[in-house]
């Protein structure tokens, strides 16, 4: 029997980003808050071809395959509705091309840990354990 995806269940993949203690962000155009960079899944697609197409689409660089390495994946629920949750799969991956946001994108912006509360649970979530991890200095700030 076929089971059909939880409707509260948002499924995404992101590419995590720190250069110089700070990770790289995305504000999507016709929205207000920023994001790690990434998104849903179309289809069948694994989490490596989701993740190659958003940032090509985004951020109109090239991951390379063979250098992505799982981070976490993290689940918050969606402050606008707390009975909807998002789960994203992070990535880090070296690329190639000069980081430049696309049509799809209003801006780019490094973010240090002080500007946590700019962005979805979710990425607060991953904000917390690349602290914790060592990965993300906490005294960063804008």
């Amino acid at each position: 029997m076929l089971t059909e995806p939880d409707p509260r269940l948002i499924d995404t993949v992101a590419w995590v980003l720190i250069e110089g203690g700070r990770i790289l962000c995305a504000r999507p155009a016709g929205k207000d808050e920023f994001y790690i960079p990434g998104g849903k899944r179309e289809g069948a697609e694994t989490d490596l071809q989701t993740l190659l197409r958003e940032i090509d689409e985004e951020l109109t660089v090239a991951l390379l395959p063979e250098t992505v390495a799982h981070v976490g994946t993290y689940e918050a629920a969606v402050s606008s509705d707390t009975a909807t949750v998002v789960r994203m799969a992070c990535y880090t991956a070296d690329f190639t091309g000069v980081i430049a946001p696309s049509s799809e994108i209003a801006e780019i912006d490094w973010f240090g840990y002080a500007d946590r509360p700019r962005v979805p649970l979710v990425d607060q979530v991953l904000f917390d354990d690349l602290v914790a991890r060592g990965l993300l200095p906490a005294d960063s700030q804008d």
